[in-house]
């Protein structure tokens, strides 16, 4: 049958097919950017390349004043370290609580409810909460990260752990296997690859969390850099940015999506 959905691109028509928008986007902003600056050549809204290339070696390879640090690299520490701690919090939280959680069922018939609810409030909203009782310091940005993204993993890692098909903990029962050899031996290994699937769908917001706490408490990083020269539409230090926090978004979500295949191929082949 001739159907659209029966062709498929080879590799190499796929990367072409892949790249087309990013090509796109970038012949668009050039197109607009050279007419803009036709007309006025101190334009600030769309600076030309070599604008940005220049700023951007300016702040990774020249010590600022301010703060005698190289401000790319000391802004991109600051959000990598809060981001990590966030997650990796958060990851520990999805996976102690949702194995339990998920796994005995007393516990789900109680604590799931709680966490559905719990897991639908704006963590934005809750902010300012959240600056009373921790303070300005760095311990209220990474609560913000963790409210956000630990109740989806816990409530994520709780429905893997109940689609595993019962024949397999009666099985173990048979065998003689106790609750934490169960946990162990049938459930973590069937979540895991799950939970790094969690994290990786977490990572957009987690940066989004990271650059909201930034830009209303801090003294450095990506987001803190961003809001601070918004006031003198210094795209050519914003663009860069967001364009550096998506690529160190993507790499991360290919670390992970290799993790999950080094570590767990079997899980993939079944995906497949």
């Amino acid at each position: 049958m001739r159907r659209i959905i029966n062709y498929a691109p080879r590799p190499g028509v796929r990367l072409i097919l892949a790249l087309l928008p990013f090509v796109a986007v970038l012949a668009i902003y050039i197109l607009a950017s050279n007419a803009r600056l036709a007309v006025e050549p101190a334009d600030k809204l769309m600076p030309s390349f070599a604008s940005f290339w220049t700023t951007m070696v300016r702040m990774a390879t020249t010590i600022d004043r301010a703060t005698s640090q190289y401000l790319l690299w000391w802004d991109t520490w600051l959000s990598l370290q809060r981001l990590f701690l966030g997650l990796g919090i958060s990851a520990v939280l999805g996976l102690v609580l949702g194995i339990i959680v998920g796994f005995v069922p007393y516990l789900r018939a109680t604590f799931e409810p709680f966490f559905a609810a719990f897991s639908l409030i704006p963590p934005l909203a809750v902010l300012p909460i959240l600056f009373i009782l921790f303070g300005l310091g760095e311990a209220s940005k990474i609560v913000l990260i963790v409210f956000g993204i630990a109740p989806f993993i816990i409530r994520d890692v709780m429905l893997r752990v109940a689609a595993i098909p019962a024949e397999q903990i009666i099985k173990a029962q048979t065998l003689g296997a106790s609750t934490w050899q169960m946990i162990a031996g049938v459930v973590l290994p069937q979540v895991m690859p799950r939970l790094i699937d969690s994290v990786r769908l977490s990572l957009g917001a987690a940066w989004l969390f990271v650059i909201a706490a930034e830009a209303i408490t801090s003294e450095g990083g990506l987001g803190y850099r961003i809001f601070l020269v918004r006031r003198y539409l210094a795209m050519d230090v914003i663009l860069p940015y967001v364009i550096w926090i998506t690529l160190l978004a993507f790499l991360m979500d290919y670390a992970l999506r290799r993790l999950a295949v080094a570590a767990y191929p079997w899980d993939q082949i079944k995906a497949a």
